[in-house]
């Protein structure tokens, strides 16, 4: 069985790449079936690394991902000066065809940008933690692209209609952004259900990022597709890429 993912549907610029993965056509076995990605939640190594093959062969990937360590915080790595592994970051961006950004997720919100030229390139992982420490105005002002010169797509992640969350994440939104309310229904158990992809385009639309497509792909209601820490627990991680093709 070969691998599958999504193409994203953009107006993107020439050159310009983004696919997200979908979890069937890997190596991995039970709870990680089966083209795990993430190698930090208990999958066997060996399947971890044929999978990361796998997509690099069958996507034709110009090469190997960088693979953040990911901490739900605001770090932006360059992949033009930090191609490898240093420091963890759930961010990062490029200037150079052929270098692939990456973002590991199981529900939260991956979110792909780009230059309207083509000629940067960027991901971050935008779970509610790191949205509400900026982790979009953090990776924008990385990239030193006027906002309003820039394009975003949002990837699949978990639904409003299963994200519930307590009055704590609400507050977090709302004393920054009053407007944030919005992206949240009260539910039956005086929790909340928080609209990931509203707060995302919320942050997007402040700083003058107007072209905001996708969003709309549940992992949570996708169980053939899709890994969810929500649905699952211990699961494991698809991969939302985006790179500038080599010509």
């Amino acid at each position: 069985m070969s691998i599958a993912w999504l193409e994203a549907d953009w107006p993107a610029p020439a050159g310009v790449r983004v696919i997200s993965t979908y979890r069937g056509g890997g190596a991995s076995s039970a709870r990680f079936a089966s083209l795990n990605l993430g190698d930090h939640v208990g999958d066997d190594p060996l399947n971890v690394a044929e999978n990361r093959a796998r997509l690099v062969r069958e996507a034709g990937l110009p090469t190997e991902p960088c693979w953040l360590t990911q901490v739900h915080g605001v770090g932006v790595r360059n992949l033009d000066t930090e191609p490898r592994d240093s420091e963890a970051a759930d961010a990062a961006f490029t200037c150079r065809p052929g270098r692939v950004c990456a973002i590991l997720t199981a529900d939260c919100l991956p979110i792909a940008l780009a230059s309207e030229s083509g000629d940067r390139v960027g991901a971050a992982h935008a779970g509610w933690r790191g949205l509400a420490a900026g982790v979009i105005e953090a990776t924008v002002g990385a990239m030193k692209i006027p906002p309003g010169r820039l394009l975003a797509w949002l990837g699949p992640a978990i639904g409003p209609e299963h994200f519930e969350v307590g009055p704590e994440v609400r507050q977090a939104f709302v004393d920054e952004d009053a407007g944030a309310e919005e992206a949240f229904a009260t539910n039956a158990r005086g929790r909340f259900m928080a609209d990931l992809g509203l707060l995302a385009r919320r942050r997007l639309r402040n700083l003058g990022i107007h072209r905001i497509f996708g969003g709309g792909q549940c992992t949570f209601a996708a169980p053939d597709k899709y890994f969810s820490h929500r649905r699952d627990a211990n699961t494991g991680r698809q991969a939302t890429l985006i790179w500038r093709e080599q010509r």
